[in-house]
């Protein structure tokens, strides 16, 4: 149990100090490049120009650089890879027990936290570059990005349904043929792709200082606490390194941000949130999923109140937010931002309580 909890614990302090420590090269990059918008505005989803919100945030959409999220995945990742590392070279029983890089439990979500930072930073740059090339915003559009998500969803998919044997997700209090879980079948490739999707709108809660590093330091702190229960301790050890590198970020991301999460940090994140949630369901004899809506609330909050405008503005002609998703809105009607910001996180923090109760009680 000792061992155990010092394998969840060291890498995830290791990666926060790493990427404090990384921290002031990035910044000096980021800035000596200059790698924020170099013109401010944003485009509703409706096409049409989002007046209230670049209102709101014309100075620091152009002042404020993108990419912060890199400081997540690159401290995960390099604490991760080095700590396998280490054991391989060094092999003793200490070093081989603090090794979670694990082909059962960790490959997968380091494979979708790399993969979609990548592909995220990619689009971080072409969003700062664009114009220079030829006075527009840059950055891939909507449509590819979401044909990217999907087509690593549906990888991602299949690997569980054809190489796990995954068909079917944890359903507490109903006793089936399979026990307390609900058969799905090929249906299950169909769920965990529209589950991605949703959770991957959720990404632009990254709109605040210091509100999307707070909520997903919580959604992954919540399962790594589900996942250590469940004896899935690799993969309780992953998603306490992710926080820990969260709050690193977290830590420069506190009103006045010195930088943005953007695509790099939010794509990687949300995709991986959606495997870790599907890992803690039926592969570790839980309901990782059926909380998933509890814990990563105030994503599916933020993706709700993005549909409910667009359709209300398309079929009845008027708006029900002042200006959407939901934490904008709060902020147009005159809550300070550091006032939204936090009164998020104490409410994901219940959140995450709530939903790691339903998990353990289930």
């Amino acid at each position: 149990m000792i061992i155990d909890i010092v394998k969840v614990f060291l890498p995830a302090v290791g990666a926060f100090l790493l990427g404090i420590l990384i921290t002031p090269f990035l910044t000096d990059f980021l800035y000596s490049h200059k790698m924020w918008k170099k013109k401010a505005g944003k485009t509703a989803l409706d096409g049409n120009e989002a007046k209230i919100f670049n209102e709101l945030h014309k100075e620091k959409e152009i002042n404020t650089p993108r990419m912060g999220g890199i400081i997540i995945w690159f401290s995960s990742a390099l604490i991760i890879i080095g700590i396998w590392l280490v054991s391989q070279f060094f092999p003793n029983d200490t070093t081989l027990k603090l090794d979670f890089l694990s082909r059962n439990q960790t490959w997968l979500p380091l494979a979708t936290l790399i993969l979609g930072a990548l592909v995220g930073l990619i689009d971080d740059y072409l969003e700062v570059k664009g114009d220079r090339v030829n006075g527009k915003s840059g950055g891939l559009s909507l449509r590819k990005r979401l044909m990217i998500v999907s087509s690593i969803a549906l990888a991602v998919a299949f690997w569980f349904y054809i190489k796990l044997d995954v068909v079917s997700i944890g359903l507490p209090f109903v006793n089936t043929l399979n026990g307390e879980e609900l058969y799905l079948g090929p249906i299950f490739i169909i769920l965990f792709l529209l589950t991605t999707l949703f959770i991957y709108a959720g990404g632009v809660i990254d709109g605040l200082d210091g509100l999307a590093g707070g909520i997903f330091t919580t959604m992954f702190a919540a399962y790594g606490g589900i996942a250590f229960y469940q004896q899935q301790i690799d993969l309780a050890a992953f998603c306490a390194t992710i926080a820990g590198s969260l709050l690193a970020f977290l830590w420069f991301n506190i009103p006045p941000a010195r930088f943005y999460m953007s695509e790099t940090g939010t794509m990687g994140l949300t995709i991986t949130l959606t495997v870790v949630a599907f890992m803690t369901d039926t592969l570790g004899g839980g309901y990782g999923l059926l909380v998933l809506p509890i814990i990563a609330l105030p994503l599916v909050i933020t993706v709700f109140s993005n549909l409910i405008q667009v359709f209300s503005k398309k079929f009845r002609g008027k708006k029900v937010f002042l200006v959407a998703p939901l934490h904008h809105h709060f902020e147009a009607i005159g809550w300070p931002a550091y006032k939204v910001t936090m009164r998020y996180w104490v409410f994901s923090l219940v959140c995450a309580i709530l939903g790691i109760s339903l998990a353990l009680i289930g």
